[in-house]
């Protein structure tokens, strides 16, 4: 996620909603799960843990609410002693799950394999940020709209030119509702994927440990290619913004070896085939 800017008064309105978050968490007495939504899907370690309450309270807080919410640990001493402030969230809803260290794959994958077959979207989230109030509704309202295809806050466009797929730090922004195997959900704000696809990513196994251990969003675009599933933007939060929760310490690490070191571009490589790189050169896929 792009950083915001050192301005004072921005600074300010994010401890503000980080306090508003706070308050919701500690004297909040409303279940953060109703019947009917979306799963909501999340993972936190370290001392990410102490602060992913504020996360949940404002999914909770949400003009529509998850049916479940899931935090999928892999620290067996996290699962069994979670801090205070994130157990007093188990008593209204907040489920915390084992699973093993699939690095950024534990939002997704644990969840994915846990149902036979999957009937209700699941949605992945953040443990360090703040959601808008109308995040998983404009999330369900295009998935109402468009129920087979993958939704996202943020999706890039893939650049080819002459025949050929452009680096990964040349690639634009999606924001139209083009059709095209070229859109790449980018998971920072959120990505809302259909039941088929889950099945299909169950199906495939764990194949990302040894190609694609750090880059789950380009696993992730792969087998929606391979499904043949579409991948669409959600712009009715355009321009607004998703607060950071503040104080933690963010490592570049992941944008470093993604994006600047190019690993996106050798998953890439490595995952796709001539056919794949032919409908993606071409823009659809065949009939």
């Amino acid at each position: 996620m792009r950083p915001l800017p050192r301005d004072p008064l921005r600074l300010l309105a994010s401890y503000l909603h980080m306090t508003s978050a706070a308050v919701r968490a500690r004297f909040g007495r409303r279940p953060l799960t109703v019947p009917g939504g979306p799963v909501v899907s999340l993972t936190t370690f370290g001392a990410r843990a102490r602060t992913v309450h504020l996360t949940l309270a404002t999914i909770g807080a949400g003009t529509v609410r998850p049916s479940r919410l899931i935090v999928w640990l892999d620290d067996d001493a996290l699962l069994a002693d979670p801090p205070r402030a994130l157990r007093r969230l188990v008593a209204r809803g907040v489920e915390l799950r084992p699973c093993d260290d699939l690095g950024p794959h534990k939002k997704y994958y644990p969840y994915a394999c846990s149902i036979s077959h999957h009937r209700v979207p699941m949605v992945t989230a953040d443990d360090d940020v703040l959601y808008p109030r109308t995040w998983l509704e404009t999330l369900v309202a295009e998935h109402v709209r468009t129920p087979d295809a993958v939704v996202a806050h943020r999706v890039n466009r893939i650049a080819v030119e002459g025949g050929r797929v452009l680096p990964y730090d040349r690639w634009g922004r999606a924001t139209s509702a083009e059709v095209t195997p070229r859109n790449y959900a980018v998971g920072v704000k959120g990505v809302l994927y259909p039941p088929a696809l889950l099945d299909a990513l169950r199906d495939a196994g764990d194949g990302f440990r040894s190609v694609a251990p750090g880059s789950s969003d380009t696993w992730l675009h792969h087998r929606s290619l391979r499904a043949a599933v579409p991948v669409l933007p959600v712009t009715a939060l355009e321009g607004v913004v998703f607060w950071p929760v503040r104080g933690l310490r963010r490592s570049p690490a992941l944008l470093d070896q993604n994006v600047r070191a190019g690993r996106n571009d050798r998953v890439r490589e490595a995952l796709w085939s001539p056919t794949d790189k032919d409908i993606v050169v071409r823009g659809w896929w065949d009939a």
